[in-house]
């Protein structure tokens, strides 16, 4: 399908999906959202749903302006995805240790390593850049400083919610390894301490939601938010690379006769403000679940543990910023899913998942989310699908 084009204070919203399926809730965010005095555009993918601060699934282009609520607390969280030479064939019939051994080597949940990974100690992973990295740590926000060990030691770490490492299998047999996280607890700190000064600032007094303010261009806040918030997204970045890492060696020592190779891992941030150009205008546009997709960029678009995932290639749709949607979607609250939901609905829509089916991960039912060929078919005009996956084994926090 093509937009639907709904009336905003400032800009019209562009909606990837039918406006009467959208919450009342949702709906009242994204025009609070076009009200805002810097925006230039707004764009609303298929897997839009009620955030904290703003809309899940929108794209938000401002003009000299950024809203740190509206990236949200887990900066930079996005996916990584590789295509092994590993077949269904190659995979055991019980896949329990497998998954095992993913658990063993990944930290989930609050979970951290008891020392830092060394990267130059895994196969394949470039050692370069992290001591510039690490270096600008002293340089954030004071508020975090007291967490640099703490950071070290979530370096490759999963965390819970809907973060996941599966191992997949796509329509012609392939084996596939995918993952989904982002910058651990030293982003949500980060996060928080800029939310709350934005919101003391006097330019936000007056908005309609004081959960959209602002900083602007050319203010200290600005200067220290975007050295602040491009450290966090290297820092999902650099955690999706070595948990991918770490998920590799398990596969090559599990698989030791096989000899897995890899191709090229794919990698895309959905939670992320980034600098781009449209219609001669600089433009800081922040994808709240949306990916990327430019013409011919690679991204990931996950469906829930029980259903299917995409790898997708963007169209290069400028109407959209260039994004796509980052996932299913949820059409329902946490809440409401552990409330409707037991753990043994869940044993039921995971069959032949090997993953936890315990009342911990309730929360992440599939019917606790939207039809993911649903959302695919909707963003057309978005993206092409490359490969269909399907999760054999899902690891949760």
């Amino acid at each position: 399908m093509s937009y639907t084009e709904v009336p905003g204070a400032k800009v019209p919203i562009r909606m990837w999906t039918d406006p009467a399926t959208v919450d009342e809730g949702a709906l009242r965010q994204l025009q609070n959202t076009a009200t805002l005095p810097w925006i230039k555009g707004l764009a609303v993918m298929p897997d839009v749903h009620y955030g904290k601060g703003a809309t899940v699934g929108s794209v938000i282009a401002m003009h000299g302006a950024v809203c740190p609520a509206a990236v949200g607390v887990d900066i930079g969280c996005g996916m990584s995805a590789v295509r092994t030479s590993l077949t269904a064939n190659d995979l055991p019939g019980d896949l329990s240790k497998l998954r095992s051994r993913i658990e063993q080597a990944i930290p989930v949940g609050r979970g951290m390593h008891r020392e830092p990974v060394d990267p130059s100690d895994l196969y394949g992973m470039p050692a370069a850049g992290w001591d510039g990295f690490w270096g600008g740590f002293d340089a954030l926000a004071e508020d975090v400083h007291a967490r640099r060990e703490r950071a070290g030691q979530q370096m490759g770490t999963l965390g819970s919610g809907n973060h996941f490492v599966e191992v997949c299998t796509d329509t012609t047999g392939s084996v596939w390894l995918m993952l989904h996280s982002g910058s651990r607890n030293i982003g949500k700190e980060l996060a928080d301490h800029h939310i709350g000064v934005a919101r003391a600032l006097p330019h936000n007094q007056d908005l309609v939601d004081r959960d959209l303010a602002v900083f602007v261009s050319d203010t200290p806040e600005m200067a220290a938010y975007r050295r602040d918030l491009f450290w966090a997204q290297d820092y999902a970045k650099r955690n999706r690379a070595v948990m991918m890492a770490l998920l590799q060696d398990v596969v090559r020592k599990e698989f030791k006769k096989a000899k897995p190779t890899f191709e090229q891992v794919i990698s895309c941030h959905h939670n992320y403000v980034a600098e781009e150009r449209y219609d001669g205008m600089d433009l800081l546009v922040t994808r709240k679940g949306a990916i990327r997709a430019g013409s011919g960029e690679y991204g990931i678009i996950p469906g829930s543990m029980g259903t299917g995932s995409y790898i997708v290639k963007g169209l290069g749709n400028t109407a959209a910023f260039n994004s796509a949607s980052h996932g299913a979607g949820r059409r329902m609250s946490r809440n409401e899913a552990k409330k409707r939901f037991s753990a043994k609905d869940l044993e039921v829509q995971t069959q032949g998942v090997e993953c936890r089916k315990d009342s911990g991960v309730v929360d992440e039912i599939p019917a606790a989310y939207k039809p993911i060929e649903q959302v695919i078919e909707q963003q057309r005009d978005l993206v092409e699908v490359v490969a269909k996956l399907k999760q054999v084994v899902c690891v949760k926090g």
